[in-house]
């Protein structure tokens, strides 16, 4: 009898991972996509438009580690409160963050727009480069104000049982971004031949759109709206709470962000092949761990709900589950990656130098994607489902700024070691962090329920106006 209810628990987990992470995997793999496209389009005008893309995209990435950090925050108590029913809870939060968010984008849209020169030569001091970069920082500056305030509805949605609404939104924005890449970097149809600036031009549009599409699709019935009243009409206890939760991720996705900049920093200053090589080694990880992203991010809401709802057993056992998913997961990604690397390397159009880098960069992605998978699936899922979002930062401050970066440095720039031995070695901090996610896992202090009632959030919010 229990091992058939065990087995109606496994079906049941099953289907609500998969209506999550297939939607999100699939979002994920299109915004990978749009990288993707930018860098196989700009390979075709030449080398320099994509190594300058893919310097000034970092600018994006470090933007988006601001969103990653407080869509993360939001997910942890959107999670749990919409597993616990509470509705108003989850508007208050929506309508606080997307405050928070915007102040955000302001700043990087008025960077970008103001100092591109200035941002481009954190990266590299070729000027071709510089120059290349700082016209597309220009024109996509506009897209981080729509960024900043449509990510913010998309993670609500996944959270409130609306994962394939988010992905229809999010992966449409991306195709007509796709769509308008092709169109305005070589001038197709009626479009203007814009190179570089048709790059950034197609991304600011497709999230105009984006942003446009998910305020239509809060004003119908059953969704969670934003509304200026909560905006305005702080909840200080969801805020307290908010900020202890988000504090931690965004420190971490900084902390790991900027670790991963460093990265591109250090292959930035190895030449323009080296940068070539490693711009497409890591769009081809991205579009290949999408599985793994979807994984952690579905499977982080599950156990979420589940926790709000005050059902701890069960929240371990999916768990459980999680973590062997991830092991498949990791070890699947890998041997695609392997399989895909000849096409991969015959479709690129890059120096025969690029392309021996490509080469050993792709070998050492595939072979820590199980690595990956089971930190992704575990520091950026189940640990912060149940508040434990601690944990990742000072796990990436370690193997990060500790190990790789000084590392990475000394291998390049004193040592003297080849490019692909350089690109191992910052590309280890995933192996070195898996032990201590391991340990941390078994002993299960991320199995919390940190939802408030009701009652405690309206005593408060009238002690405050009194």
């Amino acid at each position: 009898m229990e091992e058939k209810e065990l087995g109606g628990e496994k079906t049941i987990f099953y289907k609500k991972l998969f209506s999550l992470v297939l939607p999100i995997a699939f979002q994920q793999f299109m915004l990978a996509a749009v990288s993707a496209s930018d860098a196989l389009m700009l390979g075709f005008v030449n080398q320099d438009s994509l190594s300058a893309v893919s310097l000034a995209g970092q600018i994006t990435f470090v933007f988006n580690l601001f969103m990653g950090g407080l869509t993360m925050g939001t997910s942890i108590l959107a999670a749990q409160y919409y597993g616990k029913g509470d509705v108003t809870a989850i508007e208050k939060i929506f309508a606080y963050v997307t405050r928070v968010s915007f102040l955000i984008s302001a700043v990087f849209f008025l960077a970008s727009l103001f100092m591109p020169n200035q941002l481009m030569r954190i990266f590299t001091s070729e000027p071709q480069l510089i120059a290349g970069g700082s016209i597309y920082l220009r024109i996509v500056a506009a897209s981080y104000l729509f960024t900043g305030i449509s990510q913010i509805y998309l993670c609500i949605l996944k959270n409130t049982g609306y994962a394939m609404k988010s992905m229809a939104i999010g992966s449409s924005a991306v195709v007509i971004n796709i769509f308008l890449n092709a169109a305005l970097i070589f001038g197709l149809l009626f479009f203007p031949k814009m190179g570089i600036a048709g790059a950034a031009l197609a991304t600011s549009i497709s999230k105009l759109i984006e942003m446009l599409w998910a305020y239509v699709e809060s004003l119908r019935e059953n969704r969670i709206r934003l509304r200026m009243k909560y905006c305005f009409a702080v909840d200080r206890l969801l805020v307290m709470d908010y900020w202890k939760y988000t504090v931690p991720m965004m420190g971490d996705y900084l902390v790991w962000g900027c670790g991963f900049t460093m990265y591109s920093v250090i292959m930035g200053h190895l030449g323009s092949d080296a940068v070539a090589a490693n711009s497409i080694a890591n769009i081809v990880k991205n579009l290949i761990v999408s599985f793994c992203t979807g994984l952690a991010n579905g499977g982080g809401i599950i156990v979420g709900n589940e926790l709000g709802m005050g059902d701890l057993n069960r929240a371990k056992q999916y768990g459980g589950l999680l973590w062997k998913m991830a092991i498949i997961g990791g070890v699947a990604s890998g041997l695609l990656l392997l399989a895909l690397s000849p096409l991969i390397l015959n479709v690129t159009v890059l120096s025969s130098q690029a392309t021996e880098y490509l080469k050993w960069m792709l070998l050492f992605c595939a072979c820590y994607m199980v690595a990956k998978a089971i930190n992704m699936t575990t520091i950026a899922g189940i640990f912060p489902a149940g508040g434990d979002s601690k944990f990742g930062l000072v796990c990436d401050v370690i193997t990060m700024w500790i190990f790789a970066v000084p590392v990475g440095f000394l291998a390049a720039f004193y040592w003297n070691l080849p490019v692909v031995v350089v690109f191992l070695i910052i590309n280890l901090d995933e192996v070195v962090k898996l032990p201590a996610a391991i340990i941390h896992y078994r002993k299960y202090g991320w199995l919390k329920n940190i939802t408030r009632e009701l009652g405690e959030r309206n005593r408060r919010f009238e002690h405050d106006r009194t």
